[in-house]
Protein backbone atom coordinates (compact mmCIF):
# COMPACT_ATOMS: atom_id res chain seq x y z
CA UNK A 1 0.00 0.00 0.00
CA UNK A 2 1.22 3.67 -1.02
CA UNK A 3 1.95 5.54 1.82
CA UNK A 4 -0.68 8.46 2.13
CA UNK A 5 1.39 11.89 1.97
CA UNK A 6 1.32 14.63 5.33
CA UNK A 7 -1.98 16.18 5.70
CA UNK A 8 -2.40 19.76 4.96
CA UNK A 9 -1.00 20.95 8.01
CA UNK A 10 2.12 19.96 7.47
CA UNK A 11 2.44 20.49 3.67
CA UNK A 12 6.01 22.35 2.75
CA UNK A 13 5.93 25.29 1.12
CA UNK A 14 7.19 23.87 -2.26
CA UNK A 15 4.03 21.48 -2.03
CA UNK A 16 1.80 24.51 -0.91
CA UNK A 17 -0.80 26.25 -3.86
CA UNK A 18 1.69 29.02 -4.13
CA UNK A 19 0.67 32.40 -6.72
CA UNK A 20 4.49 32.59 -7.37
CA UNK A 21 4.86 28.76 -8.22
CA UNK A 22 1.94 28.27 -10.40
CA UNK A 23 0.99 29.52 -14.13
CA UNK A 24 -1.19 32.32 -13.75
CA UNK A 25 -0.57 34.54 -16.68
CA UNK A 26 -2.90 37.88 -16.59
CA UNK A 27 -3.17 40.11 -18.58
CA UNK A 28 -3.60 44.22 -18.39
CA UNK A 29 -4.95 44.79 -21.68
CA UNK A 30 -7.76 43.24 -23.22
CA UNK A 31 -7.17 40.90 -26.28
CA UNK A 32 -8.81 42.57 -29.43
CA UNK A 33 -10.17 38.93 -30.43
CA UNK A 34 -12.00 38.81 -27.31
CA UNK A 35 -15.93 39.80 -28.11
CA UNK A 36 -17.74 38.67 -24.97
CA UNK A 37 -17.03 39.77 -20.82
CA UNK A 38 -16.56 36.44 -20.18
CA UNK A 39 -14.11 35.63 -23.35
CA UNK A 40 -12.28 38.96 -21.88
CA UNK A 41 -11.81 37.86 -18.52
CA UNK A 42 -10.65 34.35 -19.09
CA UNK A 43 -8.26 35.42 -21.32
CA UNK A 44 -6.79 37.96 -18.83
CA UNK A 45 -7.32 35.89 -15.88
CA UNK A 46 -4.85 33.77 -17.68
CA UNK A 47 -7.41 30.82 -17.44
CA UNK A 48 -7.66 30.25 -21.28
CA UNK A 49 -5.58 30.87 -23.90
CA UNK A 50 -6.85 30.31 -27.78
CA UNK A 51 -4.71 27.56 -29.72
CA UNK A 52 -6.71 28.23 -33.10
CA UNK A 53 -10.50 29.51 -33.74
CA UNK A 54 -12.90 27.99 -31.43
CA UNK A 55 -10.05 25.81 -29.46
CA UNK A 56 -8.46 26.56 -26.10
CA UNK A 57 -5.85 25.28 -23.71
CA UNK A 58 -7.40 25.77 -20.18
CA UNK A 59 -5.05 26.97 -17.77
CA UNK A 60 -4.50 25.79 -13.90
CA UNK A 61 -7.34 28.48 -12.57
CA UNK A 62 -9.26 27.52 -15.59
CA UNK A 63 -9.15 24.02 -15.44
CA UNK A 64 -9.64 24.23 -11.66
CA UNK A 65 -13.04 25.90 -12.27
CA UNK A 66 -14.03 23.27 -15.39
CA UNK A 67 -13.62 20.48 -12.50
CA UNK A 68 -15.95 22.14 -9.69
CA UNK A 69 -18.62 22.46 -12.61
CA UNK A 70 -17.61 18.42 -13.67
CA UNK A 71 -18.39 17.27 -9.76
CA UNK A 72 -21.67 19.09 -9.26
CA UNK A 73 -22.85 17.18 -12.52
CA UNK A 74 -21.22 14.24 -11.49
CA UNK A 75 -23.07 13.94 -8.03
CA UNK A 76 -26.49 15.23 -9.15
CA UNK A 77 -26.34 12.81 -12.22
CA UNK A 78 -25.35 10.02 -9.71
CA UNK A 79 -27.83 11.28 -7.49
CA UNK A 80 -30.88 10.87 -10.09
CA UNK A 81 -29.32 6.66 -10.70
CA UNK A 82 -27.65 7.78 -14.16
CA UNK A 83 -24.46 5.59 -14.75
CA UNK A 84 -21.13 6.78 -16.29
CA UNK A 85 -19.83 6.06 -19.20
CA UNK A 86 -16.56 7.03 -21.87
CA UNK A 87 -17.89 6.59 -25.36
CA UNK A 88 -14.98 7.22 -28.24
CA UNK A 89 -14.81 10.27 -29.13
CA UNK A 90 -14.32 9.13 -33.42
CA UNK A 91 -16.99 7.46 -34.58
CA UNK A 92 -17.89 5.60 -37.77
CA UNK A 93 -19.77 7.21 -40.39
CA UNK A 94 -21.88 3.41 -40.74
CA UNK A 95 -24.15 4.18 -37.53
CA UNK A 96 -24.39 7.92 -38.82
CA UNK A 97 -26.00 6.40 -41.80
CA UNK A 98 -27.87 4.26 -40.24
CA UNK A 99 -29.11 6.93 -38.41
CA UNK A 100 -29.95 9.10 -41.54
CA UNK A 101 -28.08 11.93 -40.21
CA UNK A 102 -24.80 11.24 -42.21
CA UNK A 103 -26.26 13.31 -44.76
CA UNK A 104 -28.54 15.90 -43.22
CA UNK A 105 -26.07 17.27 -40.20
CA UNK A 106 -24.11 19.47 -42.01
CA UNK A 107 -20.77 20.78 -42.67
CA UNK A 108 -20.79 21.39 -38.36
CA UNK A 109 -20.25 17.53 -38.50
CA UNK A 110 -16.09 17.11 -38.78
CA UNK A 111 -15.82 14.31 -41.14
CA UNK A 112 -12.71 12.73 -42.34
CA UNK A 113 -11.34 9.49 -43.47
CA UNK A 114 -9.07 6.98 -41.62
CA UNK A 115 -5.99 5.39 -43.52
CA UNK A 116 -8.15 2.27 -44.28
CA UNK A 117 -10.27 5.25 -46.49
CA UNK A 118 -13.21 4.54 -44.12
CA UNK A 119 -15.30 7.43 -43.66
CA UNK A 120 -15.42 8.85 -39.70
CA UNK A 121 -16.40 11.70 -37.56
CA UNK A 122 -15.39 13.85 -34.68
CA UNK A 123 -18.54 13.68 -32.42
CA UNK A 124 -20.52 16.45 -31.87
CA UNK A 125 -23.09 14.28 -30.08
CA UNK A 126 -23.63 10.57 -29.22
CA UNK A 127 -27.07 9.07 -29.97
CA UNK A 128 -25.78 6.73 -32.19
CA UNK A 129 -23.28 5.66 -30.75
CA UNK A 130 -25.05 5.01 -27.23
CA UNK A 131 -27.74 3.55 -28.64
CA UNK A 132 -25.40 0.62 -30.83
CA UNK A 133 -24.40 -0.20 -26.96
CA UNK A 134 -27.43 -0.65 -25.51
CA UNK A 135 -28.71 -2.30 -28.64
CA UNK A 136 -25.95 -5.10 -28.37
CA UNK A 137 -26.23 -5.38 -24.39
CA UNK A 138 -29.64 -4.62 -23.21
CA UNK A 139 -32.25 -7.39 -24.36
CA UNK A 140 -34.88 -7.85 -21.80
CA UNK A 141 -36.94 -5.52 -20.14
CA UNK A 142 -35.72 -6.63 -16.94
CA UNK A 143 -32.97 -4.56 -17.58
CA UNK A 144 -34.33 -1.26 -18.44
CA UNK A 145 -35.08 1.22 -17.28
CA UNK A 146 -31.05 2.27 -18.03
CA UNK A 147 -29.59 5.80 -17.74
CA UNK A 148 -26.28 6.65 -19.23
CA UNK A 149 -23.73 9.44 -18.94
CA UNK A 150 -20.39 10.70 -20.02
CA UNK A 151 -18.22 14.01 -19.64
CA UNK A 152 -16.31 14.23 -22.69
CA UNK A 153 -14.53 17.08 -25.28
CA UNK A 154 -16.61 17.38 -28.11
CA UNK A 155 -16.39 19.19 -31.66
CA UNK A 156 -18.52 20.94 -34.08
CA UNK A 157 -17.27 22.59 -36.59
CA UNK A 158 -19.16 25.96 -36.24
CA UNK A 159 -18.36 28.30 -39.31
CA UNK A 160 -17.48 31.47 -37.00
CA UNK A 161 -16.82 30.08 -33.95
CA UNK A 162 -16.83 32.73 -31.62
CA UNK A 163 -17.38 34.41 -27.52
CA UNK A 164 -14.56 32.33 -26.44
CA UNK A 165 -15.87 29.30 -24.59
CA UNK A 166 -19.87 30.01 -25.11
CA UNK A 167 -19.52 29.05 -28.92
CA UNK A 168 -15.70 27.38 -29.35
CA UNK A 169 -15.48 24.11 -32.06
CA UNK A 170 -14.20 22.43 -29.85
CA UNK A 171 -15.85 21.97 -25.92
CA UNK A 172 -16.56 19.86 -22.69
CA UNK A 173 -19.88 18.43 -22.86
CA UNK A 174 -22.21 16.40 -20.44
CA UNK A 175 -24.24 13.86 -22.98
CA UNK A 176 -26.73 11.69 -21.02
CA UNK A 177 -28.94 9.28 -22.77
CA UNK A 178 -31.88 7.09 -21.21
CA UNK A 179 -33.78 3.95 -21.96
CA UNK A 180 -37.21 3.21 -21.18
CA UNK A 181 -39.98 0.19 -21.82
CA UNK A 182 -42.35 2.62 -22.76
CA UNK A 183 -43.48 6.46 -23.26
CA UNK A 184 -44.83 6.92 -19.55
CA UNK A 185 -41.56 5.29 -18.07
CA UNK A 186 -39.58 7.87 -20.67
CA UNK A 187 -42.05 10.47 -18.85
CA UNK A 188 -40.97 9.63 -15.56
CA UNK A 189 -36.80 9.26 -16.58
CA UNK A 190 -36.97 12.94 -17.82
CA UNK A 191 -38.67 14.56 -15.35
CA UNK A 192 -35.96 12.82 -13.38
CA UNK A 193 -33.38 14.66 -15.21
CA UNK A 194 -35.55 17.87 -15.67
CA UNK A 195 -35.23 17.85 -11.79
CA UNK A 196 -31.67 16.80 -11.54
CA UNK A 197 -30.42 19.79 -13.80
CA UNK A 198 -32.42 22.51 -11.96
CA UNK A 199 -29.95 21.14 -8.86
CA UNK A 200 -27.58 21.25 -11.50
CA UNK A 201 -27.67 24.79 -11.94
CA UNK A 202 -28.51 26.16 -8.70
CA UNK A 203 -25.71 24.44 -6.89
CA UNK A 204 -23.51 26.16 -9.62
CA UNK A 205 -24.95 29.61 -8.29
CA UNK A 206 -26.73 30.96 -11.52
CA UNK A 207 -29.94 32.35 -11.95
CA UNK A 208 -31.81 30.28 -15.06
CA UNK A 209 -34.66 30.04 -16.04
CA UNK A 210 -36.60 26.67 -17.61
CA UNK A 211 -38.05 27.81 -21.41
CA UNK A 212 -39.77 25.28 -24.24
CA UNK A 213 -37.77 24.75 -26.94
CA UNK A 214 -37.56 23.42 -30.90
CA UNK A 215 -35.56 20.18 -30.56
CA UNK A 216 -32.99 20.94 -33.65
CA UNK A 217 -31.07 18.49 -35.39
CA UNK A 218 -30.97 16.15 -32.21
CA UNK A 219 -34.68 15.30 -33.37
CA UNK A 220 -37.53 14.47 -30.87
CA UNK A 221 -40.86 15.53 -30.21
CA UNK A 222 -40.84 17.42 -26.60
CA UNK A 223 -37.62 19.51 -24.85
CA UNK A 224 -36.41 22.23 -22.75
CA UNK A 225 -33.72 24.28 -22.62
CA UNK A 226 -31.62 25.91 -19.44
CA UNK A 227 -31.28 29.55 -20.15
CA UNK A 228 -28.70 31.39 -17.43
CA UNK A 229 -30.21 34.96 -17.85
CA UNK A 230 -27.24 37.60 -18.65
CA UNK A 231 -27.52 40.59 -20.61
CA UNK A 232 -24.84 39.78 -22.71
CA UNK A 233 -26.42 36.19 -24.10
CA UNK A 234 -26.78 35.35 -27.26
CA UNK A 235 -30.61 33.52 -27.45
CA UNK A 236 -33.52 36.02 -26.41
CA UNK A 237 -35.74 33.75 -24.09
CA UNK A 238 -39.83 34.82 -24.04
CA UNK A 239 -40.83 34.63 -20.72
CA UNK A 240 -44.52 35.94 -19.34
CA UNK A 241 -44.36 38.46 -16.80
CA UNK A 242 -47.33 36.99 -14.60
CA UNK A 243 -46.76 33.41 -15.11
CA UNK A 244 -44.38 30.61 -15.08
CA UNK A 245 -44.35 30.76 -18.96
CA UNK A 246 -40.76 30.70 -20.94
CA UNK A 247 -39.41 29.64 -24.49
CA UNK A 248 -37.24 30.04 -26.97
CA UNK A 249 -37.41 32.80 -29.68
CA UNK A 250 -37.62 29.49 -32.26
CA UNK A 251 -40.26 27.33 -29.86
CA UNK A 252 -42.70 30.29 -28.50
CA UNK A 253 -46.28 30.29 -29.36
CA UNK A 254 -48.23 33.26 -30.79
CA UNK A 255 -51.91 33.35 -29.53
CA UNK A 256 -54.23 32.44 -32.27
CA UNK A 257 -56.14 35.72 -33.38
CA UNK A 258 -59.51 36.16 -33.32
CA UNK A 259 -61.21 36.38 -36.05
CA UNK A 260 -63.40 39.23 -36.64
CA UNK A 261 -67.03 39.08 -38.79
CA UNK A 262 -65.76 39.34 -42.26
CA UNK A 263 -66.87 42.04 -44.45
CA UNK A 264 -67.98 40.40 -48.05
CA UNK A 265 -64.74 40.94 -50.04
CA UNK A 266 -64.84 43.52 -53.05
CA UNK A 267 -63.49 42.95 -56.49
CA UNK A 268 -59.85 43.03 -56.77
CA UNK A 269 -58.30 45.97 -57.78
CA UNK A 270 -55.10 45.52 -59.72
CA UNK A 271 -52.85 48.78 -59.07
CA UNK A 272 -49.90 50.40 -60.24
CA UNK A 273 -47.14 50.68 -57.52
CA UNK A 274 -43.62 52.16 -59.69
CA UNK A 275 -41.16 51.33 -57.12
CA UNK A 276 -42.56 50.12 -54.10
CA UNK A 277 -41.17 46.49 -53.41
CA UNK A 278 -41.02 46.57 -49.94
CA UNK A 279 -43.79 46.47 -47.12
CA UNK A 280 -42.81 50.33 -45.47
CA UNK A 281 -42.75 51.35 -49.06
CA UNK A 282 -45.89 49.76 -50.40
CA UNK A 283 -47.57 50.96 -47.35
CA UNK A 284 -46.60 54.68 -47.97
CA UNK A 285 -47.49 54.32 -51.44
CA UNK A 286 -50.84 53.53 -51.08
CA UNK A 287 -51.38 54.96 -47.74
CA UNK A 288 -52.31 52.05 -45.46
CA UNK A 289 -50.68 50.37 -42.54
CA UNK A 290 -48.28 47.21 -43.00
CA UNK A 291 -50.81 45.66 -40.67
CA UNK A 292 -53.14 45.78 -44.14
CA UNK A 293 -50.20 44.14 -46.25
CA UNK A 294 -49.96 40.61 -47.56
CA UNK A 295 -46.25 39.40 -47.51
CA UNK A 296 -45.41 37.29 -49.89
CA UNK A 297 -42.36 34.89 -49.41
CA UNK A 298 -41.58 31.95 -51.75
CA UNK A 299 -38.70 29.20 -50.02
CA UNK A 300 -36.96 26.47 -51.89
CA UNK A 301 -37.45 23.45 -49.67
CA UNK A 302 -35.80 19.68 -50.45
CA UNK A 303 -39.48 18.84 -51.87
CA UNK A 304 -39.78 22.17 -54.30
CA UNK A 305 -40.55 25.63 -53.68
CA UNK A 306 -43.87 26.81 -51.20
CA UNK A 307 -45.42 30.62 -51.00
CA UNK A 308 -45.81 31.46 -47.23
CA UNK A 309 -47.96 34.62 -46.44
CA UNK A 310 -47.51 36.58 -43.66
CA UNK A 311 -48.75 39.67 -42.26
CA UNK A 312 -46.81 42.72 -43.25
CA UNK A 313 -46.00 43.99 -39.77
CA UNK A 314 -44.60 40.37 -38.48
CA UNK A 315 -41.52 38.29 -39.17
CA UNK A 316 -41.20 34.91 -40.32
CA UNK A 317 -40.19 31.90 -37.88
CA UNK A 318 -38.14 29.39 -40.18
CA UNK A 319 -37.95 26.63 -37.31
CA UNK A 320 -41.74 27.19 -36.80
CA UNK A 321 -42.37 26.68 -41.04
CA UNK A 322 -39.44 24.36 -41.08
CA UNK A 323 -41.03 21.58 -38.43
CA UNK A 324 -44.62 22.12 -40.27
CA UNK A 325 -43.40 21.27 -43.76
CA UNK A 326 -41.09 18.42 -42.33
CA UNK A 327 -38.53 19.33 -44.72
CA UNK A 328 -34.41 18.94 -44.03
CA UNK A 329 -33.75 21.93 -46.12
CA UNK A 330 -35.41 25.15 -45.99
CA UNK A 331 -33.82 28.46 -47.57
CA UNK A 332 -35.38 31.78 -49.24
CA UNK A 333 -35.59 31.49 -53.05
CA UNK A 334 -32.78 33.52 -54.96
CA UNK A 335 -33.97 36.12 -57.16
CA UNK A 336 -33.90 33.36 -60.13
CA UNK A 337 -36.52 31.34 -58.31
CA UNK A 338 -38.70 34.17 -57.58
CA UNK A 339 -38.93 35.31 -61.09
CA UNK A 340 -39.54 31.58 -61.92
CA UNK A 341 -42.32 30.95 -59.89
CA UNK A 342 -44.36 34.25 -59.77
CA UNK A 343 -42.63 35.71 -62.74
CA UNK A 344 -42.14 38.41 -61.32
CA UNK A 345 -38.78 40.26 -59.40
CA UNK A 346 -38.38 39.95 -55.93
CA UNK A 347 -40.98 42.50 -53.89
CA UNK A 348 -44.23 41.83 -56.31
CA UNK A 349 -44.98 38.35 -55.06
CA UNK A 350 -48.44 37.71 -54.09
CA UNK A 351 -50.61 34.79 -53.92
CA UNK A 352 -53.19 35.23 -56.61
CA UNK A 353 -52.80 32.87 -59.19
CA UNK A 354 -49.67 31.07 -58.00
CA UNK A 355 -49.37 27.28 -58.76
CA UNK A 356 -47.13 26.52 -55.44
CA UNK A 357 -48.22 24.79 -52.27
CA UNK A 358 -49.35 27.78 -49.83
CA UNK A 359 -48.92 28.29 -46.43
CA UNK A 360 -50.56 31.45 -44.37
CA UNK A 361 -49.63 32.84 -40.40
CA UNK A 362 -52.83 32.22 -38.34
CA UNK A 363 -52.85 35.96 -37.89
CA UNK A 364 -54.02 36.14 -41.88
CA UNK A 365 -57.41 33.54 -41.04
CA UNK A 366 -60.33 34.84 -42.58
CA UNK A 367 -58.96 38.47 -43.60
CA UNK A 368 -60.19 40.27 -46.48
CA UNK A 369 -59.75 44.06 -47.67
CA UNK A 370 -55.98 43.39 -47.94
CA UNK A 371 -52.98 44.45 -50.00
CA UNK A 372 -50.86 41.86 -51.92
CA UNK A 373 -48.31 41.60 -55.08
CA UNK A 374 -49.80 41.15 -58.41
CA UNK A 375 -47.21 38.94 -59.70
CA UNK A 376 -46.64 41.67 -61.97
CA UNK A 377 -43.58 44.15 -61.53
CA UNK A 378 -44.20 47.28 -60.34
CA UNK A 379 -48.20 46.14 -59.52
CA UNK A 380 -49.53 45.35 -56.75
CA UNK A 381 -53.40 43.99 -55.76
CA UNK A 382 -55.83 45.94 -53.21
CA UNK A 383 -58.87 44.10 -51.87
CA UNK A 384 -56.91 41.18 -51.72
CA UNK A 385 -59.20 38.31 -49.86
CA UNK A 386 -57.61 35.44 -48.03
CA UNK A 387 -60.68 33.11 -48.12
CA UNK A 388 -61.24 33.99 -51.69
CA UNK A 389 -57.94 34.19 -53.35
CA UNK A 390 -56.41 30.94 -51.10
CA UNK A 391 -59.22 28.53 -49.78
CA UNK A 392 -56.32 25.51 -50.23
CA UNK A 393 -54.05 27.62 -48.14
CA UNK A 394 -53.10 25.74 -44.74
CA UNK A 395 -53.10 27.96 -41.67
CA UNK A 396 -50.76 27.85 -38.85
CA UNK A 397 -48.43 29.36 -36.45
CA UNK A 398 -45.89 30.82 -38.34
CA UNK A 399 -44.57 33.98 -37.12
CA UNK A 400 -42.22 34.87 -34.84
CA UNK A 401 -43.63 36.05 -31.28
CA UNK A 402 -43.39 40.44 -30.21
CA UNK A 403 -42.58 41.72 -26.89
CA UNK A 404 -45.80 42.86 -25.55
CA UNK A 405 -47.89 39.66 -27.94
CA UNK A 406 -50.08 38.01 -25.19
CA UNK A 407 -48.81 34.88 -23.30
CA UNK A 408 -50.43 31.85 -24.35
CA UNK A 409 -51.03 30.08 -20.95
CA UNK A 410 -52.52 32.95 -19.26
CA UNK A 411 -53.73 36.69 -19.73
CA UNK A 412 -50.60 38.13 -18.75
CA UNK A 413 -48.02 39.60 -21.38
CA UNK A 414 -44.50 38.44 -23.01
CA UNK A 415 -41.08 40.30 -22.91
CA UNK A 416 -37.91 39.14 -24.30
CA UNK A 417 -35.17 38.33 -21.90
CA UNK A 418 -31.15 37.35 -23.28
CA UNK A 419 -29.44 34.10 -21.77
CA UNK A 420 -27.05 31.63 -22.70
CA UNK A 421 -27.94 27.83 -23.03
CA UNK A 422 -26.10 25.90 -20.69
CA UNK A 423 -28.57 22.93 -20.61
CA UNK A 424 -30.77 20.77 -23.07
CA UNK A 425 -32.96 17.99 -22.16
CA UNK A 426 -35.13 15.46 -25.14
CA UNK A 427 -37.90 13.46 -25.41
CA UNK A 428 -36.44 11.31 -27.98
CA UNK A 429 -39.31 8.89 -28.31
CA UNK A 430 -38.62 6.22 -30.99
CA UNK A 431 -36.54 8.30 -33.35
CA UNK A 432 -32.83 6.42 -32.87
CA UNK A 433 -33.72 3.03 -31.42
CA UNK A 434 -35.93 2.49 -34.65
CA UNK A 435 -33.53 4.01 -36.97
CA UNK A 436 -30.74 1.80 -35.05
CA UNK A 437 -32.95 -1.13 -34.32
CA UNK A 438 -32.67 -0.92 -30.50
CA UNK A 439 -35.19 -3.75 -29.11
CA UNK A 440 -35.82 -5.57 -25.80
CA UNK A 441 -38.39 -8.21 -25.07
CA UNK A 442 -41.34 -7.47 -22.76
CA UNK A 443 -42.79 -9.76 -20.12
CA UNK A 444 -44.91 -11.62 -22.36
CA UNK A 445 -41.73 -12.10 -24.88
CA UNK A 446 -42.97 -9.59 -27.72
CA UNK A 447 -40.13 -7.64 -29.22
CA UNK A 448 -40.71 -3.74 -28.69
CA UNK A 449 -38.77 -0.28 -29.53
CA UNK A 450 -37.20 1.47 -26.38
CA UNK A 451 -38.16 4.96 -25.43
CA UNK A 452 -35.23 7.32 -25.17
CA UNK A 453 -34.22 10.60 -23.76
CA UNK A 454 -31.46 13.00 -24.48
CA UNK A 455 -29.38 15.25 -21.78
CA UNK A 456 -26.44 17.43 -22.40
CA UNK A 457 -25.16 20.15 -20.46
CA UNK A 458 -22.42 22.57 -21.83
CA UNK A 459 -19.71 22.18 -18.92
CA UNK A 460 -17.34 24.35 -20.43
CA UNK A 461 -19.96 26.59 -21.48
CA UNK A 462 -21.36 26.80 -17.66
CA UNK A 463 -18.18 28.80 -16.01
CA UNK A 464 -18.38 31.20 -19.46
CA UNK A 465 -22.00 31.84 -18.57
CA UNK A 466 -21.08 31.84 -14.77
CA UNK A 467 -18.73 35.03 -15.66
CA UNK A 468 -21.28 36.75 -17.90
CA UNK A 469 -24.14 36.71 -14.88
CA UNK A 470 -21.06 37.77 -12.14
CA UNK A 471 -18.51 40.26 -12.79
CA UNK A 472 -17.86 43.75 -12.59
CA UNK A 473 -15.44 46.31 -13.76
CA UNK A 474 -12.42 44.95 -11.75
CA UNK A 475 -12.88 41.23 -13.44
CA UNK A 476 -14.31 38.00 -12.61
CA UNK A 477 -16.66 37.53 -9.87
CA UNK A 478 -17.38 33.81 -9.18
CA UNK A 479 -20.23 31.57 -7.48
CA UNK A 480 -18.72 30.37 -4.42
CA UNK A 481 -19.19 26.71 -5.89
CA UNK A 482 -17.63 27.14 -9.27
CA UNK A 483 -14.51 29.39 -7.64
CA UNK A 484 -10.93 27.74 -8.17
CA UNK A 485 -10.33 28.72 -4.77
CA UNK A 486 -12.27 29.70 -2.21
CA UNK A 487 -9.56 32.19 -0.65
CA UNK A 488 -7.01 34.51 -1.67
CA UNK A 489 -4.53 34.46 1.10
CA UNK A 490 -2.77 37.82 0.35
CA UNK A 491 0.23 38.93 2.76
CA UNK A 492 1.45 42.41 2.15
CA UNK A 493 5.03 42.32 3.01
CA UNK A 494 6.29 38.89 1.33
CA UNK A 495 10.03 39.73 2.66
CA UNK A 496 9.13 40.12 6.13
CA UNK A 497 10.16 36.64 7.60
CA UNK A 498 7.60 36.99 10.21
CA UNK A 499 4.55 37.94 8.05
CA UNK A 500 5.05 35.13 5.96
CA UNK A 501 5.60 32.56 8.83
CA UNK A 502 1.99 34.23 10.23
CA UNK A 503 0.75 33.31 6.59
CA UNK A 504 2.37 29.78 6.20
CA UNK A 505 0.52 29.08 9.69
CA UNK A 506 -2.97 30.18 8.37
CA UNK A 507 -2.79 28.32 4.73
CA UNK A 508 -2.16 25.01 7.15
CA UNK A 509 -5.15 26.11 9.17
CA UNK A 510 -7.64 26.53 6.57
CA UNK A 511 -6.09 23.75 4.47
CA UNK A 512 -6.71 21.26 7.25
CA UNK A 513 -10.18 22.84 8.14
CA UNK A 514 -11.05 21.73 3.96
CA UNK A 515 -10.76 25.49 2.41
CA UNK A 516 -9.51 25.58 -0.68
CA UNK A 517 -6.71 28.54 -0.69
CA UNK A 518 -4.46 29.95 -2.74
CA UNK A 519 -1.30 31.73 -1.09
CA UNK A 520 0.21 34.97 -3.08
CA UNK A 521 3.52 34.70 -2.31
CA UNK A 522 4.84 37.25 -5.03
CA UNK A 523 7.49 40.28 -3.95
CA UNK A 524 5.11 42.64 -5.22
CA UNK A 525 3.43 45.96 -4.57
CA UNK A 526 -0.19 45.03 -2.42
CA UNK A 527 -1.78 47.44 -5.45
CA UNK A 528 -0.89 44.35 -7.89
CA UNK A 529 -1.78 41.68 -5.67
CA UNK A 530 -5.34 42.83 -5.11
CA UNK A 531 -5.75 44.44 -9.22
CA UNK A 532 -5.07 40.74 -9.90
CA UNK A 533 -7.34 38.78 -7.01
CA UNK A 534 -10.18 41.18 -8.28
CA UNK A 535 -9.33 40.05 -11.88
CA UNK A 536 -9.53 36.28 -10.81
CA UNK A 537 -12.34 36.60 -8.96
CA UNK A 538 -11.50 34.28 -6.00
CA UNK A 539 -14.57 34.94 -3.57
CA UNK A 540 -12.75 35.99 -0.23
CA UNK A 541 -9.37 37.54 -0.11
CA UNK A 542 -7.49 37.46 3.29
CA UNK A 543 -4.87 39.93 4.16
CA UNK A 544 -2.58 40.21 6.50
CA UNK A 545 0.54 42.70 7.18
CA UNK A 546 2.35 44.28 9.89
CA UNK A 547 -0.29 46.35 11.24
CA UNK A 548 -3.01 43.96 11.20
CA UNK A 549 -0.72 41.33 12.88
CA UNK A 550 -0.11 43.87 15.78
CA UNK A 551 -3.49 43.41 16.29
CA UNK A 552 -3.88 39.73 16.09
CA UNK A 553 -6.12 40.22 13.01
CA UNK A 554 -6.88 39.76 9.16
CA UNK A 555 -8.92 41.69 6.69
CA UNK A 556 -11.48 39.72 4.60
CA UNK A 557 -12.89 41.30 1.88
CA UNK A 558 -15.87 39.56 0.05
CA UNK A 559 -15.24 39.62 -3.68
CA UNK A 560 -19.45 39.81 -3.96
CA UNK A 561 -20.09 42.41 -1.72
CA UNK A 562 -16.61 44.52 -1.15
CA UNK A 563 -17.35 44.41 1.80
CA UNK A 564 -14.54 44.28 4.62
CA UNK A 565 -14.34 43.39 8.17
CA UNK A 566 -11.42 42.82 10.44
CA UNK A 567 -11.71 39.23 11.68
CA UNK A 568 -9.63 37.98 15.01
CA UNK A 569 -6.77 35.65 13.79
CA UNK A 570 -8.22 32.74 15.96
CA UNK A 571 -11.64 33.51 14.86
CA UNK A 572 -10.52 33.56 10.92
CA UNK A 573 -10.98 29.55 10.28
CA UNK A 574 -14.39 29.53 11.80
CA UNK A 575 -15.81 33.26 9.96
CA UNK A 576 -14.31 31.41 6.33
CA UNK A 577 -16.22 28.40 6.96
CA UNK A 578 -19.28 30.13 8.05
CA UNK A 579 -19.01 32.53 4.87
CA UNK A 580 -18.30 29.54 2.15
CA UNK A 581 -20.95 27.40 3.50
CA UNK A 582 -23.61 30.13 3.36
CA UNK A 583 -22.17 30.76 -0.72
CA UNK A 584 -22.21 26.68 -1.17
CA UNK A 585 -25.86 26.79 -0.14
CA UNK A 586 -27.35 29.87 -1.35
Amino acid sequence: MCPAGPPPQFLSKETRMRYSRSLIPTLKETPSEAETVSHQLLLRAGMIRKLSAGIYDYLPLGLKALRKVERIVREEMDRAGALEVLLPAVQPAELWQESGRWGVYGKELLRFKDRHNRDCCFGPTHEEVITDLVRREVHSYRQLPLNLYQIQTKFRDEIRPRFGLIRGREFIMKDGYSFDVDAAAADLTYEAMYTAYKRIFHRCGLRFKVVEADSGPIGGSFSHEFMVLADTGEDTVVSCRQCDYAANLEKAEVVPPTVPPGEPPRPLEQVHTPGARTVSGVAEFLQVSPEQIVKTLIYHTDQGEVAVLLRGDHEINEVKLKNLLSVSELALADDDAVRRVTGAPVGFAGPVGLNVPFYADQALTGRTDMVAGANLHDYHYRNVSLPRECPGARFADLRQVAPGDPCPRCSGVLEFLKGIEVGHVFKLGLKYSQALGATYLDAGGQEQFMFMGCYGIGVSRIVAAAIEQNHDADGIIFPVPLAPFQVLLVPIAATDAATMAVADRIYGDLRAAGLEVLLDDRDERPGVKFKDGDLLGIPFRVVIGPKTLAKHQAEVRARSSREMELVPLDELKNYLQDRIREGLES
